[in-house]
């Protein structure tokens, strides 16, 4: 697994956009109270189901590999000129 410039600041976003995708696609929300792993497997998990990424192979489907695939993702959806991507 390649280490993402910047890959904290982007699975925090990714988690941002996501519970707002989540939101309006009728998947539920997020909670104040729900801890971060929680919203990195849920969100992970329904962007597969969406197919809007590949699902890891069985035996990587952890945390890390999860925010890195996550960290892709909103890498990909971002503009160009974002500041993240920077």
């Amino acid at each position: 697994m390649k280490k993402i410039k910047n890959e904290a600041a982007l699975v925090t976003e990714a988690l941002r956009v996501g519970a707002i995708y989540a939101k309006k696609r009728g998947a539920g929300e997020f909670e104040a109270t729900d801890s971060a792993k929680l919203k990195i497997t849920y969100l992970y998990k329904l962007l597969v189901h969406d197919k809007l990424i590949q699902p890891l192979a069985k035996n990587q489907e952890d945390e890390p590999h999860m925010r890195h695939k996550l960290a892709l993702w909103i890498s990909r959806t971002l503009p160009e000129n974002h500041t993240l991507l920077q």
